[in-house]
């Protein structure tokens, strides 16, 4: 997959370098040529200087080619302006944003945009959103045995109710968050595409729920 990154600071460019390292296409954009020097002499990808949200600039970096779009620069209006350029110009599936202001990221949230705050941030919850990891654990109990874990809804189950995925998975939905609201689930929930759930599972069933979520459900169509 061809990867674009908006910013080569110390985020960008640790992203931009693992990106390489599991064997995506990156190119990454800065204002700044002299930022460049941080992805080292081995890093293979395109280096852009511009603009992240100027469409030239977008258009050398492979932008209408890209499957994934990281706008990590240090100006959270930078960021917001080239992710929706990004998702709604030139239709990358999956656009991540870096949001310094917590109160905006949520405003982002609602917009389809995942966004990361500086506080919980790390490169590799960046690194789920932009390939599409399905499953991630969030939370441990004490004893180790449960857990909760995110679920992004995939295309197969979009439209089937939530208590097939339950039923195939062994899974139990705690909550769903749709178009940037949570909400508590009912018997009649019917997925949508985009939806993410938290669901509670046992060390037993994780793999099992990884399975289900990727392969979809078994016997055919709706």
């Amino acid at each position: 997959m061809h990867v674009v990154v908006m910013g080569c600071g110390r985020v960008g460019s640790a992203i931009a370098r693992r990106l390489e390292e599991v064997g995506h296409s990156v190119a990454v954009i800065d204002q700044d040529p002299e930022a460049f020097r941080r992805l080292g002499p081995d890093f293979a990808g395109r280096q852009v200087t511009g603009l992240g949200f100027d469409r030239q600039t977008l258009l050398d970096a492979g932008v209408d080619s890209a499957g994934a779009f990281a706008a990590v620069s240090s100006g959270d209006n930078s960021n917001i302006i080239s992710a929706r350029v990004a998702r709604e110009t030139f239709g990358v599936q999956h656009v991540v944003a870096r949001i310094y202001d917590s109160k905006r990221a949520e405003i982002y949230e609602r917009m389809g945009i995942p966004s990361v705050a500086t506080v919980p941030w790390t490169v590799n919850r960046l690194l789920r959103e932009l390939l599409s990891v399905k499953v991630s654990e969030l939370w441990r109990e004490p004893t180790g045995q449960v857990l909760l874990m995110r679920v992004t809804v995939t295309e197969p189950w979009v439209g089937r109710r939530l208590t097939e995925l339950e039923a195939a998975s062994g899974a139990r939905a705690a909550w769903l968050v749709r178009f940037g609201d949570a909400q508590l689930p009912t018997a009649g929930t019917v997925l949508q595409d985009g939806d993410q759930l938290v669901v509670a599972a046992t060390d037993a069933i994780t793999q099992r729920v990884h399975q289900v979520v990727e392969q979809g459900p078994t016997g055919g169509g709706h």
